[in-house]
């Protein structure tokens, strides 16, 4: 009987030993890799401090096992985990930083896209939205000044011991003015933060621009070459725009998954996004998923052509309204990663949601095509709440009780970009009002109904 228990105790041993061994095979890389990439951008691209970096974005949970380093010298970052699975990411000017996935460093580096140069103006000088120039005098009257300072100093404070809330950078404005604005200590006006999935948003506008010239109708089959003799050959540019694809797909961030292997281990994430078998009928079914939006930027780079793809939306969107310091990286083959990865100074960040506000229309020109932002908030057909149109977060509600949503003391017209930590940039057309939160928030730490809730109320 000892020699049966010791038998049974020493598989069940071997098992565990052996699961262990696989599954930090499949879990290490992406742990490295999201350190790699992290660090990388957070130094070279928002210039912060590779301690500060390592020490609050890094140094808890699954992170807390790895090993980071940052070299200037090569403009890269690597880190590893417990000395295995070590992974490099390499910024490039204009281009931000990419993880060397399935490429050598020397291909990734020789890469000849081309990208816009930035204006060189000085947006102290350009009023304000497009500039930094504030007016002489804002009619406040009827703002409660007082309450609404409150409202965005408590949100920086820490409801207990733990630092969870960890808020970087909010900003209100209304009717068009910029009539409040706060930075955590260590960042500023011009430190550029995530997006994480707020770049959703931004493939939303890049995908309106091409409609407006002409160049694609969300109404067309998808162009994928690989789709063109199977069942997901009836897989809509609308679908995959309101995550409605079929497509069969993880989007779990716990652990290995099609979402972190597509983000931190593959060198094209649409081309691998897009070799997911269908699950439902296209259309049916709502299911939040950063592959389809990667998808859809493999449509947009095939659509554009390589000369102008890595030009073209900052000289079409950003440059326009004066979101001078926004990044959208690319994945080693050159994609954007329009699902995740995107920079910009908080300011930045509140211009895109005024072009939102506008229709799509900024002072004298119109980006993107006239009831774009209709379309952007009509809900999917499969979310439930009317949580979700194309590329945005909404706040609808449930068709059948509009009391039913997600922020019910929040007018129903909200609509936001959403991202991973606490980035959100929140439209609310019947207030004309934009607010933006950046932070690397823990779970909800913050109660944004509570939150815009109380923004409102300050307000005439």
């Amino acid at each position: 009987m000892r020699k049966l228990i010791l038998r049974s105790l020493l598989i069940l041993f071997l098992a565990a030993l052996s699961y262990g061994i696989y599954y930090a095979w499949l879990a290490f890389p992406i742990i490295s890799g999201y350190g790699a990439k992290n660090l990388c951008s957070c130094t070279m691209l928002a210039g912060r401090k590779a301690e500060d970096v390592i020490r609050e974005e890094l140094g808890s949970g699954l992170q807390s096992f790895g090993t980071f380093s940052v070299n200037y010298a090569d403009s890269s970052a690597t880190a590893s985990v417990f000395g295995l699975a070590k992974r490099k990411a390499i910024y490039r000017k204009g281009l931000g930083c990419t993880l060397v996935n399935e490429i050598t460093e020397e291909e990734l580096r020789k890469q000849p896209w081309k990208v816009a140069t930035p204006p060189r103006v000085n947006q102290d000088t350009i009023p304000w939205p497009t500039g930094n120039k504030m007016p002489d005098s804002v009619n406040l009257f009827g703002y409660n000044l007082d309450l609404l300072n409150k409202i965005i100093n408590d949100a920086f404070e820490e409801p207990g011991e733990e630092k969870n809330r960890r808020t970087r950078a909010v900003a209100v404005i209304h009717d068009g003015n910029l009539i409040a604005e706060k930075y955590a200590d260590g960042f500023d006006q011009n430190t550029r933060l995530t997006g994480w999935s707020m770049t959703k948003s931004l493939t939303n506008a890049m995908m309106g621009v091409l409609v407006r010239e002409g160049k694609i109708s969300v109404n067309d089959p998808s162009p994928i070459e690989a789709w063109k003799n199977d069942e997901r050959n009836t897989i809509t540019i609308h679908n995959l725009m309101q995550a409605s694809s079929g497509l069969k797909w993880a989007e779990v961030y716990s652990g290995p998954s099609d979402a972190t292997n597509m983000l931190f281990k593959k060198r094209d994430a649409g081309i691998y996004a897009s070799q997911a078998p269908l699950q439902h009928t296209p259309g049916e079914v709502f299911y939040y998923s950063s592959g389809t939006t990667n998808i859809l930027s493999y449509i947009i780079r095939q659509t554009i052509g390589d000369t102008e793809y890595h030009s073209f939306p900052y000289k079409n969107i950003f440059y326009k309204i004066g979101m001078n310091s926004m990044t959208i990286e690319p994945d080693p083959g050159g994609t954007f990663v329009g699902s995740s990865f995107s920079f910009a100074t908080a300011r930045d960040w509140a211009r895109f949601g005024l072009l939102c506000l506008n229709d799509g229309y900024w002072i004298n020109e119109r980006i993107l095509p006239e009831g774009w932002i209709e379309y952007s908030t009509t809900p999917a057909k499969g979310a439930k709440k009317g949580e979700y149109g194309a590329q945005f977060w909404l706040n609808a509600g449930n068709p059948n009780d509009v009391t039913d949503r997600n922020f019910p003391d929040v007018p129903s017209d909200m609509y936001y970009l959403s991202g991973f930590e606490g980035q959100d940039v929140v439209i609310i057309p019947s207030k004309n009002l934009v607010v933006v939160k950046l932070g690397l928030t823990s779970g909800n730490w913050v109660d944004m109904n509570t939150f815009l809730k109380d923004i409102i109320s300050a307000l005439p």
